[in-house]
């Protein structure tokens, strides 16, 4: 019997809205919501996508996340912004400030867009796209609750503290990059242990320093940072950016989401938008672009290599796949929504 069934991304984009708005949620909220979660299955990130729903509901119910944020916009100078979340959900807090961004970015060219008092935004490329969809190039940075030891620890201090590049290409999607300083986002590791699988060697060590593939161990110890010491002055330069630069809470003074006994998040963005015409015609950016994919592309190929793809490349082909033929859903997930249906008697499938 499979693990999963494939469902339509529809009926998955409904379910959510509906899920959202009986959580508080104004309409047009929910539906940005719901739509950062699809995007996320979508493009195959799915450890960001409607698994998280159950958990994100229940934040709401309890009142750990604010389902109707007051978000105040504060411009403390021309090409700088301040905002206070109001512990609001992350991708409406995002998102709203973004929107209320991009105007000043195109009369000035750079935005610099600092974020507190927020919750998990999911993923981050949802922004960037967003970002150049409005001819501007978008680098994004988060915290999280803390995931990563300092290089030489054994217990964590930085979150998985992803960085985000958004590059536009024309009709083309654009060009995504999208990593986290971990090795692995914490969710990979959560589904790993939802489905009793093994984790790779390399991935996190146990509460006593060891490496380990039990993912359950994975979760009570360390996730390890990309390129090891690298990785970790990478988390640490994020956590500046985004916790102590924002005014939001860093290091492990970030409250966990995922944590029963935590209390309010307080996690930190900063997003830099930069108008690309304030730098040349976008039409002349547009032919560069594509120059440098075509040279990238013609590159001679290693032995056992296809084709070499560029960043973002694979995440829109899978969209597109998916878009057609519907998104994997595991069985797992599949009967927490419809546990959650039940619950709150919404119609799911």
């Amino acid at each position: 019997m499979s693990n999963q069934m494939i469902l339509k991304q529809d009926l998955l984009r409904n379910f959510s809205e509906k899920i959202f708005i009986k959580a508080g949620l104004l309409k047009d909220d929910a539906k940005i919501y719901a739509d950062a979660l699809i995007q996320a299955n979508l493009e195959g990130i799915d450890s960001h996508g409607v698994s998280k729903l159950p958990i994100y509901f229940k934040r709401f119910v309890e009142g750990r996340v604010n389902a109707k944020p007051s978000i105040k916009i504060d411009h403390t100078a021309p090409g700088t912004i301040i905002a206070d979340g109001d512990n609001g959900p992350g991708p409406i807090v995002s998102k709203r400030t973004i929107d209320a961004s991009l105007d000043i970015m195109k009369e000035i060219g750079i935005v610099g867009v600092g974020v507190n008092n927020s919750n998990h935004f999911g993923a981050a490329s949802y922004y960037c796209k967003q970002a150049c969809n409005q001819q501007a190039i978008c680098i994004a940075f988060t915290n999280a609750p803390a995931n990563i030891a300092p290089w030489g620890g054994k217990e964590p201090y930085f979150g998985t503290n992803p960085i985000a590049f958004g590059f536009p290409n024309g009709s083309e999607p654009p060009i995504i990059i999208d990593m986290s300083s971990s090795i692995v986002a914490k969710a990979k590791i959560r589904i790993a242990e939802e489905k009793k699988e093994a984790i790779p060697v390399g991935w996190a060590v146990d509460q006593n320093g060891n490496q380990t593939t039990d993912p359950m161990e994975a979760l009570k110890g360390t996730i390890l940072p990309i390129a090891g010491p690298k990785g970790y002055a990478l988390a640490l330069s994020v956590e500046i950016i985004s916790g102590l630069l924002t005014g939001a809470a860093f290091g492990n003074h970030v409250q966990g989401f995922n944590d029963n006994n935590a209390g309010i998040a307080n996690v930190g963005h900063f997003f830099i938008l930069i108008d690309i015409n304030k730098f040349m015609d976008i039409s002349v950016y547009e032919q560069l672009i594509q120059q440098m994919i075509t040279e990238i592309k013609e590159i001679p190929k290693a032995s056992g290599v296809d084709e070499i793809l560029i960043p973002g490349e694979r995440r829109a082909s899978k969209a597109k796949l998916r878009s057609e033929k519907g998104i994997p859903v595991p069985v797992a997930t599949i009967n927490k929504l419809n546990e959650l249906a039940k619950q709150e008697q919404v119609r799911f499938m």
